[in-house]
C-alpha cells in the first residue's frame, strides 16, 4: 500500500563565540563537538545554509530514534506536498484535507506519523513530552478515521536517515545546528517558514547566548 501511496504522491528526488573576558588573556582550545551529549531524540536539526546535501536545504528535521551505535533516524517537519490525507485514503469518511508530508529521501515506500497523546497508543514510540511516533498501519488508518486533525496528527512518507557517526560528522563540519524540540514547533501550524524562524532563533543564540563550545576560551581558575 505505501509503495502506491508514494508513487500517487509523486515525491520529487530531493535527497540532505567566542566568550572573551575583557583584559584577560586569551587561552586557545581546539573545537571538538559533543555531538553524543546533544543529539538524542526529541532534539531539532536545523540546517544551516551552507549545508551543501540538496535532501536538506533548508529543513527542519526532528529526531525520532537515536542510537550511538545503530544510527539516527528523523523526520523532515516542513516539507509539505500537495497529496491530502483525503485523496491518500479515499475510502476512509473520516479522512481530512490536510496534507501529507515529505519525510526524508530514505525509503519513499514507507510511511510514518507523529501524533499528539496523553496516553501512549498501542504500536507507537515515545519521541518527547506527549508526541509519539509510530509507523504502524493499523494505528495511522485509525487515527485518520477519528478524523485527528493537523494539530495532533501528520503523516509522512519516507524518513530521514543517518549511519552511525554520520550525522555527528555532519555536525562537526558545521551543516546543523540543534535545538530542543517542542509539541507546538513539531506540529507548527505554518511549516513553510518554520526554517526562517529557527535559523533566525540559532542565529540569535549564537551571537548572545553561551555556545556549549569554545573557540577562544577565557582562562580558568587555576591556570
Amino acid at each position: 500500500m505505501w509503495r502506491q501511496l508514494a508513487a500517487s504522491i509523486a515525491l520529487p528526488a530531493i535527497a540532505l563565540l567566542a566568550i572573551l573576558r575583557v583584559g584577560a588573556p586569551i587561552r586557545f582550545q581546539r573545537v571538538q563537538y559533543r555531538a553524543t551529549q546533544d543529539l538524542a531524540a526529541g532534539k531539532l536539526l536545523i540546517a544551516k545554509p551552507q549545508l551543501a546535501d540538496p535532501n536538506f536545504a533548508e529543513s527542519v528535521v526532528l529526531i525520532v530514534q537515536y542510537d550511538e551505535d545503530k544510527g539516527v533516524m528523523g523526520l523532515i517537519l516542513n516539507r509539505r506536498t500537495k497529496a491530502p490525507l483525503s485523496r491518500v485514503f479515499p475510502e476512509l469518511k473520516g479522512a481530512k484535507p490536510d496534507p501529507v508530508y515529505e519525510g526524508g529521501p530514505v525509503n519513499k515506500g514507507s510511511a510514518q506519523a507523529l501524533l499528539r497523546s496523553r496516553e501512549k497508543p498501542e504500536g507507537a514510540t515515545r519521541v518527547f513530552g506527549d508526541v509519539w511516533a509510530t509507523g504502524s498501519k493499523g494505528l495511522i488508518e485509525k487515527s485518520v478515521a477519528a478524523g485527528d486533525a493537523s494539530p495532533v496528527f501528520r503523516l509522512y512518507i519516507g524518513y530521514a536517515g543517518w549511519g552511525t557517526g554520520q550525522l555527528e560528522h555532519e555536525i562537526d563540519l558545521g551543516g546543523w545546528s540543534i535545538l530542543r524540540a517542542t509539541a507546538a514547533l513539531v506540529f507548527d501550524d505554518d511549516p513553510d517558514s518554520l526554517w526562517q524562524r529557527l535559523q533566525r532563533q540559532t542565529e540569535t543564540r549564537i551571537a548572545w547566548g553561551r555556545p556549549s563550545f569554545c573557540v577562544v576560551c577565557p582562562p580558568q581558575e587555576g591556570r
